[in-house]
């Protein structure tokens, strides 16, 4: 029984077959677990790919696990831009240190059987876990079935976890010095109507740099969107239509809590017939790929997503290698980008 044969009889590509076994993404999970009944029925065992005195090496794992929900981490993660660019640093520091990586996804629906699943299964020697969507609560019930975990990219400090995470704050602080330096003081504020750790932490970082400025940001100028839409969203018009309908100037500046909100807004600005930077400035975070594509290309936060996935990788080197385990929490400080979607606002400039 060969590969071919597996993915003849599942009716999906020899590709998906190597994905199913390897528990890589890019295939659903009842894909998955189609491929994998269908090789379980015929007795089919993949060849390891190592031969001699090489497969006598013990291959060292790493795991990285995602929960999926509808709101911040999608099912298909592994295509939204911020998580595909992370999960390529990580892959590659796996592979510079000689480990392999292998990925796993819990249903947020299902969380206590697909933890306790995956804790059966004992398939690695550490795990990488997405924090972006998790509560508190739920990193300490992983945390008391998979020990040996690092959390990316949030941070509970009272839990004896290790976690490396974005300086938030500072990002957005960056954000609402520049947009005051320029002059701005008239600014809008789009939220995520999703809320997570990141989120509130820029929120707070934004606002503290404009009150140490004097500015605040009025209530109406405050509006919330679906944060994983890249395309201009009904949501945000009525809300902007129903904003500049009761009379109201419309700010020179917004913050947005990620680059999807920006791009989403500027789209929906540019529908509405507002320029971006001529009739209000747009500024984004985390640097996605796509906000240089975009145009005009976005005013951003940087996160260094290169150097996060590097510090997870290497802080297991460590503990696997030295048997050093201490954890700590990490934060990586950001940086700010200047493009061409922010600029002076009209009555500053002369």
């Amino acid at each position: 029984m060969k590969m071919e044969d597996v993915a003849r009889l599942a009716n999906v590509s020899k590709s998906a077959v190597s994905l199913a076994f390897s528990g890589k993404p890019g295939i659903g999970s009842d894909t998955r677990a189609r491929i994998l009944q269908v090789a379980e029925e015929v007795g089919y065992v993949p060849r390891s790919r190592t031969t001699g005195a090489a497969a006598l090496k013990v291959e060292r794992s790493l795991m990285f696990l995602v929960c999926t929900n509808s709101g911040i981490v999608l099912e298909q993660y592994y295509q939204q831009p911020f998580f595909k660019e992370l999960i390529h640093y990580v892959e590659e520091r796996c592979r510079q240190n000689g480990y392999s990586l292998m990925f796993s996804t819990i249903d947020v629906e299902f969380f206590e059987r697909d933890t306790r699943v995956i804790r059966e299964e004992k398939r690695s020697d550490g795990v990488i876990v997405l924090g972006t969507n998790l509560t508190r609560a739920q990193i300490h019930d992983i945390h008391e079935k998979l020990p040996n975990l690092i959390v990316l990219d949030t941070c509970f400090e009272t839990l004896p976890v290790q976690f490396i995470e974005i300086n938030n704050v500072m990002g957005a602080y960056q954000a609402g010095a520049y947009l005051c330096n320029i002059g701005h003081t008239s600014i809008g504020y789009i939220a995520s109507n999703v809320r997570i750790h990141n989120f509130n932490e820029r929120r707070r970082g934004f606002m503290l740099a404009l009150q140490e400025r004097g500015i605040d940001i009025l209530e109406e100028r405050i509006l919330a969107v679906a944060p994983t839409i890249l395309t201009s969203q009904d949501a945000l018009k009525q809300q902007l239509t129903a904003y500049l309908d009761k009379g109201y100037t419309l700010p020179t500046a917004w913050f947005c809590e990620c680059d999807y909100i920006a791009i989403s807004a500027m789209k929906t600005l540019g529908e509405l017939g507002i320029r971006v930077p001529e009739d209000t400035s747009v500024i984004g975070f985390d640097n996605i790929n796509e906000s240089l594509i975009v145009s005009p290309e976005l005013t951003t936060i940087h996160v260094e997503k290169e150097r996060m996935a590097a510090l997870a990788v290497d802080l297991f080197s460590e503990f696997i290698e030295h048997g050093r385990r201490v954890t700590a929490k990490i934060t990586v400080d950001t940086h700010f980008v200047e493009r061409k979607s922010c600029a002076a606002p009209v009555s500053y400039k002369h």
